[in-house]
């Protein structure tokens, strides 16, 4: 019974730390994406305004 309690708990705790490790991935991927987003937006402003000027 021991083992199948450790057996179980070893399992919980992989499972536990490789979603944290996944959510951490979702929050880069979406830093960079926002990054970019910014960057496309900031240009756009920049492309209207020099348009606007001609």
């Amino acid at each position: 019974m021991k083992k199948f309690t450790l057996l179980s708990l070893m399992a919980i705790a992989m499972f536990s730390l490789q979603s944290c490790e996944v959510i951490g991935d979702i929050f880069k991927t979406g830093m960079w994406f926002g990054v970019i987003a910014v960057v496309a937006v900031i240009g756009l402003i920049v492309w209207l305004f020099g348009r606007a000027k001609k």
